[in-house]
Protein backbone atom coordinates (compact mmCIF):
# COMPACT_ATOMS: atom_id res chain seq x y z
CA UNK A 1 0.00 0.00 0.00
CA UNK A 2 1.13 3.23 -1.35
CA UNK A 3 2.23 5.51 1.98
CA UNK A 4 -0.53 8.90 2.04
CA UNK A 5 1.50 11.79 1.80
CA UNK A 6 0.18 15.06 3.86
CA UNK A 7 -0.39 17.69 0.92
CA UNK A 8 0.81 21.32 1.98
CA UNK A 9 -0.95 23.87 1.48
CA UNK A 10 0.51 26.18 -0.69
CA UNK A 11 1.43 29.88 0.39
CA UNK A 12 -0.08 32.32 -0.57
CA UNK A 13 1.39 34.87 -2.35
CA UNK A 14 1.89 38.25 -0.48
CA UNK A 15 1.24 41.62 -2.17
CA UNK A 16 3.38 44.49 -1.93
CA UNK A 17 0.84 46.17 0.62
CA UNK A 18 1.73 42.89 2.77
CA UNK A 19 5.06 42.70 2.68
CA UNK A 20 5.77 46.50 2.92
CA UNK A 21 3.54 46.48 5.91
CA UNK A 22 5.33 43.85 7.59
CA UNK A 23 9.19 45.64 6.38
CA UNK A 24 7.59 48.98 8.28
CA UNK A 25 6.30 46.49 11.70
CA UNK A 26 9.87 45.25 11.55
CA UNK A 27 11.96 48.88 11.16
CA UNK A 28 9.96 50.86 13.01
CA UNK A 29 10.57 49.12 16.88
CA UNK A 30 14.24 48.94 15.66
CA UNK A 31 14.52 52.38 14.66
CA UNK A 32 12.98 53.75 17.72
CA UNK A 33 15.94 51.22 19.91
CA UNK A 34 18.43 52.38 17.51
CA UNK A 35 18.09 55.66 18.70
CA UNK A 36 16.41 56.16 21.94
CA UNK A 37 18.71 52.69 23.57
CA UNK A 38 21.45 51.95 21.75
CA UNK A 39 22.59 55.09 20.63
CA UNK A 40 23.01 56.45 24.07
CA UNK A 41 23.95 52.90 25.28
CA UNK A 42 27.46 52.91 22.53
CA UNK A 43 27.95 56.66 23.27
CA UNK A 44 28.45 55.54 27.52
CA UNK A 45 30.85 52.95 26.28
CA UNK A 46 32.81 55.02 23.28
CA UNK A 47 32.72 57.83 26.33
CA UNK A 48 34.70 55.32 28.34
CA UNK A 49 37.32 54.36 25.98
CA UNK A 50 37.27 57.31 24.06
CA UNK A 51 37.12 60.13 26.96
CA UNK A 52 38.85 63.21 24.90
CA UNK A 53 38.29 61.74 21.04
CA UNK A 54 41.42 59.41 21.34
CA UNK A 55 41.40 55.80 22.73
CA UNK A 56 42.72 55.92 26.34
CA UNK A 57 42.12 53.56 29.29
CA UNK A 58 43.32 56.05 31.73
CA UNK A 59 39.69 56.56 32.96
CA UNK A 60 39.39 52.93 33.90
CA UNK A 61 42.82 53.58 35.56
CA UNK A 62 41.44 56.02 37.31
CA UNK A 63 38.27 54.40 38.53
CA UNK A 64 39.47 51.12 39.17
CA UNK A 65 42.80 52.42 40.87
CA UNK A 66 40.45 53.82 43.60
CA UNK A 67 39.55 51.45 46.61
CA UNK A 68 36.03 53.11 46.86
CA UNK A 69 35.27 51.74 43.41
CA UNK A 70 36.00 47.96 44.56
CA UNK A 71 34.42 48.55 47.47
CA UNK A 72 31.44 49.60 45.25
CA UNK A 73 31.43 46.31 43.03
CA UNK A 74 31.86 44.29 46.23
CA UNK A 75 28.55 45.75 47.87
CA UNK A 76 26.86 45.65 44.15
CA UNK A 77 27.97 41.41 43.85
CA UNK A 78 27.02 40.88 47.76
CA UNK A 79 23.74 42.46 47.40
CA UNK A 80 22.95 40.60 44.42
CA UNK A 81 24.15 37.24 45.27
CA UNK A 82 22.45 37.41 48.69
CA UNK A 83 19.31 38.81 47.35
CA UNK A 84 19.49 35.67 44.61
CA UNK A 85 20.20 33.34 47.35
CA UNK A 86 17.93 34.02 49.66
CA UNK A 87 14.99 34.72 46.77
CA UNK A 88 15.70 31.23 45.68
CA UNK A 89 15.41 29.08 49.07
CA UNK A 90 12.62 30.79 50.02
CA UNK A 91 10.85 31.34 46.60
CA UNK A 92 10.99 27.62 46.04
CA UNK A 93 9.18 26.63 48.90
CA UNK A 94 6.36 29.12 48.06
CA UNK A 95 6.45 28.15 44.38
CA UNK A 96 5.63 24.87 45.74
CA UNK A 97 2.84 25.52 47.99
CA UNK A 98 1.11 27.98 45.40
CA UNK A 99 1.40 26.04 42.03
CA UNK A 100 1.02 22.39 43.38
CA UNK A 101 -1.02 22.69 46.23
CA UNK A 102 -4.97 23.47 45.90
CA UNK A 103 -6.20 25.11 49.05
CA UNK A 104 -8.78 27.71 49.63
CA UNK A 105 -8.15 31.58 49.12
CA UNK A 106 -5.16 30.25 47.11
CA UNK A 107 -5.79 32.59 44.44
CA UNK A 108 -5.63 35.34 46.11
CA UNK A 109 -2.56 34.60 47.98
CA UNK A 110 -0.42 34.24 44.02
CA UNK A 111 -2.29 37.91 43.52
CA UNK A 112 -0.81 39.23 46.23
CA UNK A 113 2.23 37.70 46.03
CA UNK A 114 2.88 39.52 42.25
CA UNK A 115 2.09 42.93 43.92
CA UNK A 116 5.83 44.03 45.25
CA UNK A 117 7.27 43.13 42.15
CA UNK A 118 5.17 45.66 40.53
CA UNK A 119 5.54 48.27 43.08
CA UNK A 120 7.80 51.37 42.90
CA UNK A 121 10.97 50.48 44.33
CA UNK A 122 10.86 53.59 45.96
CA UNK A 123 8.01 52.67 47.74
CA UNK A 124 9.63 49.31 48.69
CA UNK A 125 12.54 51.27 50.26
CA UNK A 126 10.43 53.58 52.02
CA UNK A 127 8.05 50.64 53.35
CA UNK A 128 11.45 48.50 55.33
CA UNK A 129 12.90 51.97 55.92
CA UNK A 130 10.05 53.20 57.90
CA UNK A 131 9.80 49.67 59.45
CA UNK A 132 13.50 49.02 60.62
CA UNK A 133 14.15 52.45 61.66
CA UNK A 134 14.45 53.85 64.62
CA UNK A 135 10.91 54.80 65.54
CA UNK A 136 9.73 51.57 63.92
CA UNK A 137 8.28 48.56 65.41
CA UNK A 138 10.98 46.48 64.27
CA UNK A 139 14.19 49.10 65.05
CA UNK A 140 15.14 47.30 68.68
CA UNK A 141 16.56 45.02 65.64
CA UNK A 142 18.90 48.06 64.37
CA UNK A 143 19.05 46.95 60.99
CA UNK A 144 18.68 50.35 59.80
CA UNK A 145 20.82 51.46 56.78
CA UNK A 146 22.31 47.86 56.96
CA UNK A 147 23.23 44.92 54.35
CA UNK A 148 20.52 43.13 56.02
CA UNK A 149 17.94 45.22 55.45
CA UNK A 150 18.62 45.99 51.70
CA UNK A 151 18.56 42.27 51.66
CA UNK A 152 15.37 41.75 52.98
CA UNK A 153 13.96 44.55 50.26
CA UNK A 154 15.06 42.91 47.33
CA UNK A 155 13.95 39.66 48.36
CA UNK A 156 10.70 41.30 48.93
CA UNK A 157 11.07 42.53 45.60
CA UNK A 158 11.99 39.72 44.00
CA UNK A 159 9.90 36.94 45.69
CA UNK A 160 7.36 36.56 43.22
CA UNK A 161 9.85 36.59 40.08
CA UNK A 162 11.03 32.87 41.57
CA UNK A 163 7.56 32.02 42.81
CA UNK A 164 5.76 32.09 39.45
CA UNK A 165 9.02 31.45 37.35
CA UNK A 166 9.44 27.93 39.33
CA UNK A 167 5.65 27.48 40.16
CA UNK A 168 4.35 27.91 36.73
CA UNK A 169 7.04 24.70 35.21
CA UNK A 170 5.96 22.43 38.96
CA UNK A 171 2.51 22.81 38.42
CA UNK A 172 2.70 21.06 34.69
CA UNK A 173 5.08 18.69 35.84
CA UNK A 174 4.00 14.97 35.09
CA UNK A 175 3.23 14.00 38.72
CA UNK A 176 3.76 9.84 37.20
CA UNK A 177 7.60 10.19 37.27
CA UNK A 178 7.62 10.92 40.91
CA UNK A 179 4.97 8.47 41.63
CA UNK A 180 6.84 5.47 39.91
CA UNK A 181 9.66 6.14 42.01
CA UNK A 182 7.97 6.02 44.82
CA UNK A 183 6.26 2.79 43.83
CA UNK A 184 10.43 1.08 43.30
CA UNK A 185 10.64 2.69 47.39
CA UNK A 186 12.52 5.72 46.90
CA UNK A 187 11.94 8.32 50.30
CA UNK A 188 9.84 11.72 49.08
CA UNK A 189 13.46 13.31 49.89
CA UNK A 190 15.03 11.20 47.50
CA UNK A 191 11.98 11.67 45.08
CA UNK A 192 12.33 15.05 45.63
CA UNK A 193 16.39 15.41 44.71
CA UNK A 194 16.70 12.70 42.29
CA UNK A 195 13.54 13.38 39.96
CA UNK A 196 11.78 17.15 40.89
CA UNK A 197 14.26 18.84 41.75
CA UNK A 198 16.59 17.97 38.18
CA UNK A 199 12.62 18.91 36.13
CA UNK A 200 12.64 21.95 37.88
CA UNK A 201 16.48 23.11 37.72
CA UNK A 202 16.20 25.02 34.60
CA UNK A 203 12.96 27.21 35.80
CA UNK A 204 14.82 27.57 39.11
CA UNK A 205 18.05 28.66 37.14
CA UNK A 206 16.15 31.16 34.90
CA UNK A 207 14.87 32.85 37.37
CA UNK A 208 17.94 33.03 39.40
CA UNK A 209 19.20 34.96 36.80
CA UNK A 210 16.61 37.01 36.26
CA UNK A 211 16.88 38.18 40.20
CA UNK A 212 20.47 38.96 40.15
CA UNK A 213 20.05 40.90 37.11
CA UNK A 214 17.68 42.95 38.91
CA UNK A 215 19.13 42.97 42.02
CA UNK A 216 22.50 43.88 40.97
CA UNK A 217 20.65 46.70 39.14
CA UNK A 218 18.63 47.68 42.22
CA UNK A 219 18.81 51.93 42.23
CA UNK A 220 15.48 53.22 43.99
CA UNK A 221 16.02 50.76 47.19
CA UNK A 222 19.82 51.38 47.68
CA UNK A 223 18.76 55.01 47.55
CA UNK A 224 16.40 55.20 49.97
CA UNK A 225 17.71 52.27 52.33
CA UNK A 226 21.89 52.68 51.85
CA UNK A 227 22.34 56.10 53.43
CA UNK A 228 25.89 56.97 53.21
CA UNK A 229 27.55 53.54 53.74
CA UNK A 230 26.24 51.28 51.09
CA UNK A 231 26.36 52.47 47.87
CA UNK A 232 26.34 50.07 44.22
CA UNK A 233 27.48 50.78 40.89
CA UNK A 234 23.80 52.26 39.78
CA UNK A 235 23.71 54.41 43.33
CA UNK A 236 27.79 55.84 42.08
CA UNK A 237 26.70 56.67 38.37
CA UNK A 238 23.64 58.77 40.42
CA UNK A 239 26.11 60.61 42.42
CA UNK A 240 29.11 61.33 39.91
CA UNK A 241 26.71 62.44 37.52
CA UNK A 242 24.49 65.03 39.71
CA UNK A 243 26.93 65.71 42.54
CA UNK A 244 30.13 65.71 41.26
CA UNK A 245 29.84 66.06 37.69
CA UNK A 246 32.20 63.74 36.86
CA UNK A 247 30.93 62.33 33.24
CA UNK A 248 34.32 60.35 32.46
CA UNK A 249 34.19 58.56 35.90
CA UNK A 250 30.46 57.74 35.13
CA UNK A 251 30.89 56.19 31.61
CA UNK A 252 33.59 53.62 33.38
CA UNK A 253 31.57 52.78 35.86
CA UNK A 254 28.39 52.18 33.32
CA UNK A 255 30.66 50.46 31.15
CA UNK A 256 31.11 48.20 34.50
CA UNK A 257 27.66 47.84 34.77
CA UNK A 258 26.70 46.84 31.58
CA UNK A 259 29.41 43.98 31.29
CA UNK A 260 27.80 42.53 34.47
CA UNK A 261 23.93 42.81 33.13
CA UNK A 262 24.65 41.55 29.72
CA UNK A 263 26.33 38.71 31.42
CA UNK A 264 23.55 38.26 33.72
CA UNK A 265 20.75 38.37 30.55
CA UNK A 266 22.65 35.98 29.00
CA UNK A 267 22.51 33.35 31.34
CA UNK A 268 18.95 34.32 31.90
CA UNK A 269 18.79 33.71 28.07
CA UNK A 270 20.57 30.29 27.85
CA UNK A 271 18.20 29.01 30.97
CA UNK A 272 14.74 30.48 29.54
CA UNK A 273 15.96 28.10 26.23
CA UNK A 274 17.01 25.11 28.70
CA UNK A 275 12.90 25.72 30.64
CA UNK A 276 11.40 25.18 27.10
CA UNK A 277 12.88 22.22 26.76
CA UNK A 278 12.15 20.82 29.99
CA UNK A 279 8.50 21.74 29.40
CA UNK A 280 8.63 18.64 27.52
CA UNK A 281 8.08 16.60 30.60
CA UNK A 282 5.26 18.26 31.12
CA UNK A 283 1.48 17.22 31.01
CA UNK A 284 -1.29 18.88 29.84
CA UNK A 285 -3.30 18.12 32.88
CA UNK A 286 -1.86 19.61 36.58
CA UNK A 287 -0.14 17.73 38.88
CA UNK A 288 -2.14 19.39 41.40
CA UNK A 289 -3.02 17.72 44.80
CA UNK A 290 -5.06 18.31 48.21
CA UNK A 291 -3.13 19.89 50.48
CA UNK A 292 -1.84 17.55 52.90
CA UNK A 293 -1.36 18.61 57.16
CA UNK A 294 1.57 15.88 57.18
CA UNK A 295 3.47 16.09 53.86
CA UNK A 296 2.53 20.15 53.32
CA UNK A 297 3.13 21.46 56.48
CA UNK A 298 6.65 23.07 56.75
CA UNK A 299 6.75 24.34 53.15
CA UNK A 300 3.41 26.52 53.71
CA UNK A 301 4.38 27.45 57.12
CA UNK A 302 7.41 28.89 55.81
CA UNK A 303 5.49 30.38 52.79
CA UNK A 304 3.05 31.93 55.54
CA UNK A 305 5.69 33.31 57.09
CA UNK A 306 6.98 34.77 54.32
CA UNK A 307 3.91 36.52 52.60
CA UNK A 308 2.98 38.02 56.18
CA UNK A 309 6.04 38.84 57.86
CA UNK A 310 8.23 40.10 54.98
CA UNK A 311 5.59 40.92 52.29
CA UNK A 312 2.52 42.09 54.27
CA UNK A 313 3.88 43.56 57.10
CA UNK A 314 5.97 46.65 55.97
CA UNK A 315 2.95 47.13 53.72
CA UNK A 316 0.90 47.41 56.73
CA UNK A 317 3.06 49.49 58.64
CA UNK A 318 3.87 52.12 55.44
CA UNK A 319 -0.29 52.80 55.45
CA UNK A 320 -0.04 53.08 59.13
CA UNK A 321 2.36 55.89 58.97
CA UNK A 322 0.81 57.80 56.33
CA UNK A 323 -2.17 57.85 59.03
CA UNK A 324 -0.36 58.24 62.10
CA UNK A 325 0.03 61.93 62.78
CA UNK A 326 1.04 63.90 66.12
CA UNK A 327 -2.38 64.31 67.29
CA UNK A 328 -3.50 61.14 66.27
CA UNK A 329 -4.60 58.89 63.56
CA UNK A 330 -6.04 61.65 60.78
CA UNK A 331 -5.65 62.09 56.79
CA UNK A 332 -3.87 65.10 57.51
CA UNK A 333 -0.94 63.99 55.55
CA UNK A 334 -3.06 63.15 52.70
CA UNK A 335 -4.50 66.94 52.80
CA UNK A 336 -1.03 68.18 52.89
CA UNK A 337 -0.51 66.14 49.75
CA UNK A 338 -1.97 69.26 47.97
CA UNK A 339 0.83 71.95 49.28
CA UNK A 340 4.45 71.91 48.09
CA UNK A 341 5.16 70.67 52.02
CA UNK A 342 8.12 73.43 53.10
CA UNK A 343 7.98 75.03 49.63
CA UNK A 344 10.72 72.74 48.65
CA UNK A 345 8.84 71.29 45.86
CA UNK A 346 7.95 72.90 42.58
CA UNK A 347 4.56 71.74 42.73
CA UNK A 348 2.07 70.21 44.63
CA UNK A 349 2.31 66.03 45.15
CA UNK A 350 -1.20 65.59 43.57
CA UNK A 351 -0.46 67.77 40.69
CA UNK A 352 2.82 65.50 40.77
CA UNK A 353 0.91 62.47 40.61
CA UNK A 354 -1.59 63.51 37.53
CA UNK A 355 1.91 64.37 35.93
CA UNK A 356 3.17 60.88 36.60
CA UNK A 357 -0.26 59.65 35.69
CA UNK A 358 0.08 61.39 32.40
CA UNK A 359 3.60 60.42 31.59
CA UNK A 360 3.10 56.78 32.26
CA UNK A 361 -0.12 56.90 29.72
CA UNK A 362 2.13 58.12 27.28
CA UNK A 363 5.04 56.19 27.60
CA UNK A 364 2.51 52.92 27.89
CA UNK A 365 0.53 53.99 24.47
CA UNK A 366 4.14 53.87 23.00
CA UNK A 367 5.39 50.79 24.50
CA UNK A 368 2.56 48.86 24.17
CA UNK A 369 1.94 50.23 20.14
CA UNK A 370 5.88 49.05 19.59
CA UNK A 371 5.22 46.19 21.56
CA UNK A 372 2.70 44.68 19.13
CA UNK A 373 4.29 45.41 16.82
CA UNK A 374 6.88 43.44 17.74
CA UNK A 375 5.00 40.67 19.19
CA UNK A 376 3.56 40.01 15.45
CA UNK A 377 7.11 39.98 13.51
CA UNK A 378 8.69 37.90 16.28
CA UNK A 379 5.71 35.54 16.52
CA UNK A 380 6.13 34.33 12.48
CA UNK A 381 7.18 30.84 12.48
CA UNK A 382 9.42 30.87 8.67
CA UNK A 383 10.86 27.98 7.59
CA UNK A 384 13.91 28.96 6.59
CA UNK A 385 17.04 28.09 9.17
CA UNK A 386 17.88 31.78 8.26
CA UNK A 387 14.54 33.35 8.86
CA UNK A 388 14.56 31.62 12.35
CA UNK A 389 17.67 32.98 13.15
CA UNK A 390 16.76 36.37 12.70
CA UNK A 391 14.16 35.97 14.38
CA UNK A 392 16.13 34.73 17.54
CA UNK A 393 18.29 37.31 17.24
CA UNK A 394 15.94 40.18 17.05
CA UNK A 395 13.89 38.60 20.11
CA UNK A 396 17.04 39.14 22.11
CA UNK A 397 17.76 42.66 20.35
CA UNK A 398 14.31 43.71 22.02
CA UNK A 399 14.98 42.35 25.28
CA UNK A 400 18.24 43.99 25.13
CA UNK A 401 16.75 46.78 27.54
CA UNK A 402 15.79 44.58 30.21
CA UNK A 403 19.33 43.97 30.81
CA UNK A 404 20.54 47.24 30.82
CA UNK A 405 19.61 49.45 34.27
CA UNK A 406 17.46 52.22 33.94
CA UNK A 407 20.25 54.63 35.60
CA UNK A 408 22.21 54.02 32.07
CA UNK A 409 19.74 54.93 29.73
CA UNK A 410 18.87 57.86 31.48
CA UNK A 411 22.76 59.23 31.77
CA UNK A 412 22.64 57.81 28.02
CA UNK A 413 20.10 60.59 27.00
CA UNK A 414 22.03 62.98 29.07
CA UNK A 415 25.24 62.44 27.01
CA UNK A 416 23.22 62.32 23.87
CA UNK A 417 20.05 63.51 23.05
CA UNK A 418 21.68 66.95 24.12
CA UNK A 419 22.62 68.71 20.99
CA UNK A 420 21.11 68.58 17.16
CA UNK A 421 19.83 66.55 15.34
CA UNK A 422 18.00 65.40 18.67
CA UNK A 423 17.79 68.00 21.08
CA UNK A 424 15.40 66.76 23.33
CA UNK A 425 16.51 68.65 26.51
CA UNK A 426 13.71 70.77 27.31
CA UNK A 427 11.12 68.52 25.46
CA UNK A 428 8.41 66.88 28.10
CA UNK A 429 8.66 63.84 25.28
CA UNK A 430 11.85 62.79 27.10
CA UNK A 431 10.83 61.23 30.15
CA UNK A 432 7.66 59.07 28.28
CA UNK A 433 10.44 58.00 25.86
CA UNK A 434 13.33 56.67 28.66
CA UNK A 435 10.33 54.92 30.31
CA UNK A 436 8.25 53.24 27.24
CA UNK A 437 12.13 52.09 26.76
CA UNK A 438 11.99 50.49 30.20
CA UNK A 439 8.29 49.01 30.20
CA UNK A 440 8.93 47.48 26.46
CA UNK A 441 10.67 44.13 26.90
CA UNK A 442 7.50 43.64 29.72
CA UNK A 443 5.01 44.06 26.82
CA UNK A 444 6.84 41.81 24.52
CA UNK A 445 7.39 39.20 27.15
CA UNK A 446 3.34 39.52 28.01
CA UNK A 447 2.22 39.32 24.06
CA UNK A 448 4.53 36.87 22.95
CA UNK A 449 3.27 33.07 24.48
CA UNK A 450 -0.17 34.47 23.38
CA UNK A 451 0.38 34.99 19.37
CA UNK A 452 3.29 32.26 19.59
CA UNK A 453 0.61 29.52 21.03
CA UNK A 454 -1.63 30.24 17.87
CA UNK A 455 -1.64 26.38 15.75
CA UNK A 456 0.02 27.51 12.32
CA UNK A 457 -2.72 24.58 11.10
CA UNK A 458 -5.35 27.99 11.73
CA UNK A 459 -3.84 30.30 9.35
CA UNK A 460 -3.07 27.42 6.88
CA UNK A 461 -7.13 26.38 7.02
CA UNK A 462 -7.93 30.29 6.45
CA UNK A 463 -5.57 30.65 3.92
CA UNK A 464 -6.67 27.06 1.75
CA UNK A 465 -10.39 28.79 2.18
CA UNK A 466 -8.87 31.69 0.04
CA UNK A 467 -8.77 34.39 2.99
CA UNK A 468 -6.61 37.20 2.30
CA UNK A 469 -3.21 37.25 4.50
CA UNK A 470 -4.76 40.77 5.55
CA UNK A 471 -8.01 38.69 6.36
CA UNK A 472 -5.92 36.25 8.21
CA UNK A 473 -4.05 38.41 10.43
CA UNK A 474 -7.56 40.22 11.26
CA UNK A 475 -9.62 37.12 12.56
CA UNK A 476 -7.69 35.01 13.93
CA UNK A 477 -3.79 37.05 15.14
CA UNK A 478 -5.68 40.30 16.03
CA UNK A 479 -8.26 38.75 18.51
CA UNK A 480 -6.06 36.53 20.31
CA UNK A 481 -3.56 39.45 20.68
CA UNK A 482 -5.94 41.43 22.19
CA UNK A 483 -6.71 39.36 25.00
CA UNK A 484 -2.85 39.39 25.90
CA UNK A 485 -3.52 43.25 25.55
CA UNK A 486 -4.69 43.93 29.39
CA UNK A 487 -1.93 42.03 30.53
CA UNK A 488 0.58 44.02 28.67
CA UNK A 489 -0.95 47.29 29.20
CA UNK A 490 -0.95 46.72 32.84
CA UNK A 491 2.50 45.74 32.98
CA UNK A 492 3.76 49.77 31.40
CA UNK A 493 1.53 51.25 33.27
CA UNK A 494 2.81 50.13 36.34
CA UNK A 495 6.50 49.61 35.31
CA UNK A 496 5.92 53.47 33.96
CA UNK A 497 3.93 55.11 37.26
CA UNK A 498 6.97 53.36 39.61
CA UNK A 499 10.23 53.96 37.32
CA UNK A 500 12.76 56.26 38.67
CA UNK A 501 15.56 55.08 37.59
CA UNK A 502 15.88 57.22 34.23
CA UNK A 503 13.30 59.94 35.69
CA UNK A 504 15.78 60.68 38.21
CA UNK A 505 18.18 62.02 35.34
CA UNK A 506 15.44 63.42 33.16
CA UNK A 507 12.53 65.52 34.98
CA UNK A 508 12.53 68.67 35.64
CA UNK A 509 11.49 70.23 38.98
CA UNK A 510 8.48 71.39 37.00
CA UNK A 511 7.76 67.87 35.57
CA UNK A 512 8.70 65.65 38.63
CA UNK A 513 6.83 62.36 39.11
CA UNK A 514 5.50 61.12 42.03
CA UNK A 515 8.95 58.67 42.62
CA UNK A 516 11.14 61.68 42.31
CA UNK A 517 8.66 63.35 44.55
CA UNK A 518 9.29 60.89 47.16
CA UNK A 519 12.93 60.67 46.78
CA UNK A 520 13.45 64.46 47.69
CA UNK A 521 10.35 64.32 51.18
CA UNK A 522 12.45 61.67 52.75
CA UNK A 523 15.51 63.39 52.54
CA UNK A 524 14.65 66.48 53.93
CA UNK A 525 14.43 67.07 57.54
CA UNK A 526 10.75 67.31 59.35
CA UNK A 527 8.07 64.90 60.66
CA UNK A 528 5.75 66.47 58.04
CA UNK A 529 8.05 65.80 55.12
CA UNK A 530 8.45 62.22 56.10
CA UNK A 531 4.57 61.98 56.97
CA UNK A 532 4.10 63.46 53.08
CA UNK A 533 6.44 60.83 51.62
CA UNK A 534 4.67 57.98 53.51
CA UNK A 535 1.61 58.69 52.16
CA UNK A 536 2.53 59.41 48.71
CA UNK A 537 4.01 56.15 48.65
CA UNK A 538 0.77 54.93 49.54
CA UNK A 539 -0.73 56.67 47.01
CA UNK A 540 2.00 55.35 44.52
CA UNK A 541 1.64 51.84 45.65
CA UNK A 542 -2.44 51.76 44.81
CA UNK A 543 -1.87 53.48 41.80
CA UNK A 544 0.17 50.39 40.44
CA UNK A 545 -1.51 48.00 42.23
CA UNK A 546 -4.54 49.12 40.60
CA UNK A 547 -3.04 49.00 37.00
CA UNK A 548 -1.68 45.21 37.45
CA UNK A 549 -4.95 44.40 39.46
CA UNK A 550 -7.17 45.04 36.13
CA UNK A 551 -4.44 43.88 33.91
CA UNK A 552 -4.98 40.19 36.17
CA UNK A 553 -8.31 40.25 35.32
CA UNK A 554 -7.66 40.97 31.44
CA UNK A 555 -4.76 37.73 31.70
CA UNK A 556 -5.24 35.08 29.15
CA UNK A 557 -5.41 31.37 30.75
CA UNK A 558 -2.20 30.63 28.50
CA UNK A 559 -0.19 33.03 29.53
CA UNK A 560 2.86 31.35 31.62
CA UNK A 561 5.76 33.36 32.85
CA UNK A 562 7.07 35.82 35.45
Amino acid sequence: MRAIRRRRVPAVQASPGWVLAWTAATVLPLLFLAIFFVWPVLALVVRGFFPHGQPSLAGFEQVFSSARTWRIIRTTLSLAVLGTVASVLLGVPGAYVLYRTRFPGRGIVRAFVTIPFVLPTVVVGVAFRTLLGSTGPLGFLRLEETLTAIVAALVFFNYSVIVRTVGGLWGRLDPRMGEAARVLGATPARVFCTVTLPALAPAIASGAAIVFLFCASAYGIVMVMGGVRWATIETEIWYQTTQLLNLPAASVLSVTQLLVVTLSLWVANRMQARQQVARRLTTDDTGERSWSWRRDAPASILTAAVVLGLLLTPLVYLAYRSVATPTGIGLDYYRALATTGDGALAMPVWASAAQSLRIALAATVLSVTLGLLVSFVLSRRPRSRLGRAALRGLDSFFMLPLGVSAVTVGFGFLVTLNRPPLDLRSSAALVPIAQAIVALPLVVRSLLPVLRAIDPRQREAAAALGASPWRVLGTIDVPLALRGLGLATGFALATSLGEFGATSFLARPDQATLPVVISELIGRPGASNYGMAMAASVLLALMTGTAMALAERFRPRAATGW
